[in-house]
């Protein structure tokens, strides 16, 4: 019976998902912005007056690592480059970095590509 191959998260590809939008904020940080839908979504913004787009404005760190995800760079590649450019300032590196990347995901700011995809694409 053959071995079932682990997965290593920091070998996953990050992209940003094109479901929403972004733009660069006055502070020259990344803004997404999200819709507020569904049906409770629509009675509070009809009832309580809550906005319907929200806009989420990343920090220095978060601006690097989002204009470093163009779906080619796995997320250990990306955090060399945090690391070239924050330095000890970044660390605990891959900790936060993957943190981050799982709030982001789980948001659906990002998307991963697939990495078997693309190993067999670089393959032809």
């Amino acid at each position: 019976m053959a071995r079932k191959e682990k997965e290593n998260y920091l070998d996953y590809i990050p992209r940003p998902n094109r479901l929403f939008e972004t733009k660069l904020g006055k502070a020259g940080h990344i803004v997404i912005r999200t819709e507020h839908k569904g049906f409770y979504n629509f009675i509070a913004q009809k009832i309580f007056k809550k906005p319907r787009f929200s806009d989420i404005e990343l920090d220095d760190f978060g601006t690097f690592v989002w204009k470093q995800m163009d779906g080619e760079k796995s997320i250990f590649q990306i955090g060399q480059a945090v690391r070239e450019e924050y330095g000890e300032k970044a660390e605990p590196l891959y900790e936060r970095l993957s943190r981050f990347m799982k709030i982001l995901h789980e948001q659906h700011y990002i998307v991963y590509e697939n990495k078997l995809s693309k190993d067999r694409r670089e393959a032809k």
